[in-house]
């Protein structure tokens, strides 16, 4: 179940709806994509709200690797990722831009699950 949230966690944040300036819009996941295989500028990857985020989701992906997620990890990915995601919901909200808004919620819905799920007591 852990396992699942994670990778839900990774592909909601990649859904991420960026707009900056006149007529510049990407999702995070052509952002990433640029920045890893086709980076125009290395001060494009050297920014903290892509790195840190990118360090999340690596976090994520080492996770579902482990036989059991850990539980620190899983958190410290959480929180890298929601500085950006956070950021981008306030974004949406206080624009207002409904296509920003939508773009975050599928990841705050999981970030919540995961949270819960890792509070959980286990039943011996």
């Amino acid at each position: 179940m852990k396992k699942l949230l994670n990778l839900c966690l990774i592909l909601a944040s990649l859904i991420g709806y960026l707009e900056w300036g006149t007529g510049n819009k990407e999702f995070l996941f052509q952002t990433e994509y640029d920045l890893l295989f086709g980076a125009k500028s290395l001060m494009k990857a050297i920014h903290p709200f892509v790195l840190i985020p990118l360090g999340g989701q690596l976090l994520l992906l080492f996770t579902l690797f482990q036989k059991t997620p850990s539980k620190k990890l899983t958190y410290i990915a959480l929180a890298s990722l929601s500085l950006l995601m956070l950021f981008l919901t306030f974004i949406g909200i206080t624009a207002p831009n409904i296509k920003i808004l939508a773009s975050t919620i599928p990841f705050l819905i999981t970030g919540v699950l995961i949270i819960m799920a890792n509070r959980r007591k286990v039943k011996e």
